[in-house]
């Protein structure tokens, strides 16, 4: 990249690593004029010096991960972790999703299930105290950790559990409800990676054989990942609508100018549903690549949203490898056809919904997906109701930073 030095080239002592996440910092970094002159050499590491000299509090984006961990992300949808999703409800810190073969998949763990401690520690202790990311420990094969957990189907038990590779799937629970005279598809899709994209044609060629000519897409957990499997998604849901328009505008900063372009919605694949309104399920972990869809289809169609304001990333990033890392600065922000994007504080919902661990995603009884069939069969937001019994209006903000917040699982 124009303007940086491999760190190879330097070698991959510490000091001289903070040296070239300096080195980019002050020069590809969106906010580069803002980087302190703080000394690198006095971090005992990478990650520790970009702490350090992030533009707080807007960039809580940028991280440094293994480069292992990058690939078999981006490349495999799979992570080092427990094999679940976590959100507060409430006071409670609850599993919101659990991915099939993973170590708490054969522990017998399900959506809704509530850990009550970590290591014997209670859940909010660790919570004020800043430490809960650290109890559920390195992103690191081996690395184990005791769960207390209370379930609503059994009696409290201690669960141990190790981390290894899991993979996420990547598109799940794909349905297709009858509302008035409309055939609605209801399609989960959990993070934007390299096989995302086979996996949305087949779901979009399944929801086109079914008639469907609305659509309900469930981006509720999903961090992010490649602007190009957003554009992608964004193509197949525009179709004819959109296909050749913009969607999105690059902005770097005043060293970079020369990479600002536009990236336009692709011309419309066989399976694009090309529909004239979207309707989108959002929650607090709904992030990045996931809040540019629906910035991207804003200018050219309804998109109404349900659910929870969204976690709030305009901006983007470029893997930037160095020794055994991934170096991932904000490096430009990224708006719509008209112009529009700085959303740091996040998307507001059109239609207030509970994120329901009560049921399991994709039925229709779950409050959110409740509530956007409602808003398609009316037109309108529904009345307040009464709050399912497991899940509590006001929760703990649980917002993971930086290669975390992509994951959005541990």
């Amino acid at each position: 990249m124009a303007g940086t030095v491999s760190a190879q080239e330097v070698g991959c002592s510490v000091s001289n690593q903070n040296l070239f996440v300096r080195e980019v910092m002050t020069d590809l970094y969106l906010w580069y004029d803002q980087v302190p002159a703080v000394d690198p050499v006095r971090y005992d590491s990478p990650a520790a010096y970009l702490d350090a000299v992030r533009a707080r509090p807007r960039d809580s984006f940028s991280y440094i991960a293994p480069r292992a961990s990058e690939e078999a992300f981006f490349s495999d949808s799979q992570f080092v972790g427990f094999g679940f999703a976590l959100g507060f409800s409430g006071a409670q810190l609850a599993v919101v999703q659990v991915f099939p073969g993973g170590p708490a998949s054969e522990a017998g763990l399900v959506r809704g299930d509530v850990i009550a401690a970590i290591g014997g520690v209670p859940v909010l202790q660790l919570y004020f105290a800043g430490q809960l990311e650290a109890a559920l420990g390195a992103p690191e094969a081996g690395v184990g950790a005791e769960f207390d957990i209370v379930s609503a189907a059994e009696a409290p038990r201690r669960v141990p559990l190790v981390k290894r590779l899991v993979t996420i799937p990547t598109v799940t629970a794909i349905r297709d409800f009858e509302v008035g005279d409309r055939r609605v598809g209801y399609l989960f899709f959990r993070n934007f990676v390299e096989p995302s994209v086979a996996a949305l044609d087949a779901a979009f060629a399944e929801l086109k054989r079914a008639g469907v000519n609305e659509l309900i897409l469930d981006l509720r957990y999903n961090g992010g990942g490649l602007v190009s499997v957003a554009q992608h998604l964004a193509s197949l849901i525009g179709g004819t609508t959109t296909a050749g328009a913009v969607f999105g505008q690059y902005e770097h900063n005043n060293r970079y100018t020369s990479y600002n372009r536009r990236l336009l919605f692709e011309e419309p694949p066989a399976q694009a549903l090309s529909l004239s309104r979207l309707v989108v399920i959002t929650s607090r972990s709904s992030a990045s690549a996931s809040e540019q869809v629906i910035n991207a289809l804003r200018p050219f169609m309804p998109v109404v949203i349900v659910g929870d304001r969204t976690y709030g990333k305009p901006v983007g990033q470029y893997a930037i490898p160095f020794c055994d890392k991934v170096l991932a600065p904000v490096s430009f922000s990224l708006k719509n056809a008209a112009g529009d994007g700085d959303f740091f504080d996040g998307l507001t919902p059109d239609c207030s919904a509970a994120d329901d661990l009560g049921h399991q995603l994709g039925e229709p009884q779950e409050a959110s997906l409740r509530e956007a069939l409602a808003y398609l069969a009316s037109g309108r937001c529904s009345e307040p109701t009464a709050t399912p019994a497991r899940v509590r209006p006001r929760s703990l903000p649980f917002k993971p930073r930086g290669w975390s917040s992509v994951i959005n699982a541990h």
